[in-house]
């Protein structure tokens, strides 16, 4: 096992107040102070108990009103569970489904700690790419189907994709449901960029087609949609027949998400949308400025992302994208990924979060221009 990419070139400079932090996914709006008060409030309440395994009931209950003023989909709250981060949400659902020797798919560029997950429940581990086109990040369910072997028992879509952007159809993940429904494949579904769609209110969703036997895992979280990536709390809609088996599991790993973050979660989502609104806009700003900045570079090849809050561009010429990053910090003080990170075919690649503010983003900009102009490629 290796370490990933990313905290690989940033651990050295982490916390560092003169890098302008582009590598990890978030911005750097601190949790607005509605979430933060509720937090204070459960803790002077004396909220610091036990408390079920599969995660407060009033949150999943409050879940399942979300997803439902989302989505229209009526879901039952058992097949609701908030074991702690989304990363554990994935991490259980990769248990329970893997064993030595299955295969695990993966649709790619994807994030590290993915494969990492994988890997570690022993499967043998196969990618499906992406295609870059002039109009956007681009995959079918049918080219995902034919890069299925027949011991395949788990395929993983990210969709709005860290690192890409690329959004899947309604119609391609129906296609998906009904492969894995024939093949008994599991399929975890990451969601955590659902609401960073730019061209509807919600990405969309695995829970409009999914049925309640069906073998799909679909994970979502707090981090992103609510500015809470310290909060540590995402949850799942597992199929019904494994409710029991979500408690058993959340109970070895994680005994229970920390109590205080469920009820900032909570809050959240009765009163985020006007924040996610905020949020949502000032990543639509972030967006341009990447356009505006390397869209027409000619060392850069760009596709405008259609979703979550990365570019992943393409800078023509590098021989190691982890070289490049190191340079960049090194010299203009800028934090970037490396692509070769993001799994095969990547090295010529980096990906640049673009959730800050646009004032520090457009001086990252220009200083990963300048970088890019001057260094011999």
């Amino acid at each position: 096992m290796q370490q990933n990419g990313i905290t690989a070139v940033a651990l050295p400079r982490l916390g560092d107040p003169s890098v302008i932090p582009l590598w990890f996914g978030e911005g750097d709006l601190v949790t607005p102070e509605f979430i933060r008060d509720s937090a204070k409030q459960a803790l002077d309440e004396g909220h610091t108990f036990y408390v079920h395994t599969r995660g407060l009931p009033a949150l999943r209950s409050e879940i399942q009103t979300y997803l439902y003023n989302l989505y229209g989909v009526a879901l039952h709250e058992d097949r609701i569970s908030v074991p702690g981060a989304s990363m554990l949400c994935i991490t259980i659902a990769v248990q329970m489904t893997l064993r030595t020797g299955d295969d695990a798919l993966i649709v790619s560029p994807h994030w590290p700690n993915i494969e990492t997950a994988c890997r570690v429940a022993g499967a043998n581990i196969f990618t499906v790419r992406q295609r870059q086109t002039p109009a956007g990040w681009a995959l079918t369910a049918q080219e995902i189907i034919d890069a299925a072997t027949p011991q395949t028992r788990l395929i993983f879509v990210n969709s709005p994709c860290n690192p890409t952007g690329w959004v899947m159809s309604s119609k391609d993940q129906a296609l998906m449901v009904q492969f894995c429904r024939e093949r008994n494949i599991m399929l975890i579904a990451d969601e955590v960029y659902h609401r960073h769609d730019y061209s509807r209110p919600a990405a969309p969703s695995f829970v409009e087609v999914a049925q309640a036997d069906d073998p799909v895992v679909i994970v979502n979280g707090f981090s992103k949609a609510w500015a809470m990536t310290g909060w540590r709390v995402g949850w799942v809609v597992a199929p019904s027949a494994l409710v029991q088996q979500w408690a058993i599991m959340s109970e070895c790993f994680n005994t229970g998400a920390n109590v205080v973050s469920q009820h900032a979660c909570i809050t959240a989502l009765k009163q985020g949308e006007p924040l996610i609104a905020k949020l949502k806009s000032q990543y639509s700003e972030g967006r341009a400025l990447v356009q505006q900045y390397l869209g027409h570079h000619p060392k850069v090849e760009l596709s405008q992302p259609d979703g979550a809050f990365y570019a992943f561009p393409k800078i023509r010429g590098i021989a190691s994208s982890r070289a490049f990053a190191e340079g960049l910090l090194a010299e203009e003080d800028v934090g970037v990924a490396p692509g070769y990170t993001f799994g095969d075919g990547n090295d010529e690649y980096i990906r640049i979060c673009f959730a800050l503010s646009s004032e520090r983003l457009e001086e990252g900009l220009r200083r990963i221009v300048r970088y890019i102009d001057s260094t011999a490629l």
